[in-house]
């Protein structure tokens, strides 16, 4: 093999390794990447130093398994603080937050994810009231279990859906939509009414609504939500909200057009 095909493949499997590492939300053992990526130990070993010395991943001394390092972290912020999607919803998310004193989140479809799509958090608007499931920047979930996954899915192509349709949807509460019929008629009404609810889907006790933000081709660029406990988010409050969180996706949607 030349030496610039062997180069090549290193660099494939640098980037399967950190996102295996990122879609799996936890440190994880060279067996452990080694066995999901079918990838020789000592392969795995030697890019995992190479990843190290460059801080893009660090080893936890304790237990000698391996996390995302702080170098992807810079990264991340530096394309997030000039991602013109933030820049122009911002001011939006803030208003939408403050009117009604509750969290309020922005995303994006993680695509890198091979067995069924994600969500990827790229900006939250924290309040003081606190919720027992608050996602980081950064983090996300399965698109089943999310009023945001939920809307970007719905949005999203046939073609692309079609993908996916047969992979197992993971449970997370007795609320989660698991079988494909239900969750294809759930995407289809979400087109209909132009927003997505998640009524205790993820987390119990956690109820979110969220809106598309669509581009001049009315293809989906991202979601928003706000989210807060069920006991706040019911009759008409919740009409308004939803109401609410339309108006907002619309009203960014219309300056990226």
């Amino acid at each position: 093999m030349a030496k610039t095909e062997e180069t090549i493949l290193s660099i494939h499997k640098s980037i399967d390794i950190l996102l295996l590492l990122q879609n799996e939300g936890r440190e994880l053992g060279v067996t452990e990447i080694a066995r999901a990526l079918g990838m020789n130990k000592s392969t795995v070993h030697r890019v995992l130093s190479t990843l190290d010395s460059r801080d893009f991943v660090q080893q936890n001394s304790e237990t000698g398994k391996y996390w995302l390092g702080m170098k992807l972290y810079s990264l991340g912020m530096t394309i997030g603080d000039k991602l013109p999607l933030k820049v122009i919803a911002i001011p939006y998310l803030k208003a939408l937050s403050q009117k009604f004193n509750e969290g309020v989140h922005m995303s994006v479809l993680d695509r890198s994810f091979s067995r069924f799509p994600r969500i990827l958090i790229i900006d939250k608007i924290q309040t003081q009231q606190l919720l027992s499931f608050t996602p980081s920047i950064g983090s996300g979930s399965t698109c089943n279990s999310s009023g945001m996954g939920k809307c970007l899915l719905a949005y999203s192509s046939d073609e692309y859906i079609r993908k996916f349709i047969g992979t197992p949807l993971p449970r997370f509460t007795k609320n989660t939509i698991t079988e494909w019929p239900e969750f294809l008629a759930e995407l289809k009404h979400i087109r209909e009414v132009g927003y997505a609810i998640d009524e205790e889907e993820l987390e119990l006790g956690l109820t979110c609504v969220a809106g598309p933000i669509l581009n001049r081709n009315q293809e989906i660029l991202a979601a928003i939500s706000l989210s807060g406990p069920t006991s706040r988010l019911q009759a008409d409050r919740l009409a308004v909200i939803i109401e609410e969180v339309k108006s907002t996706a619309k009203a960014i949607s219309s300056l990226l057009q």
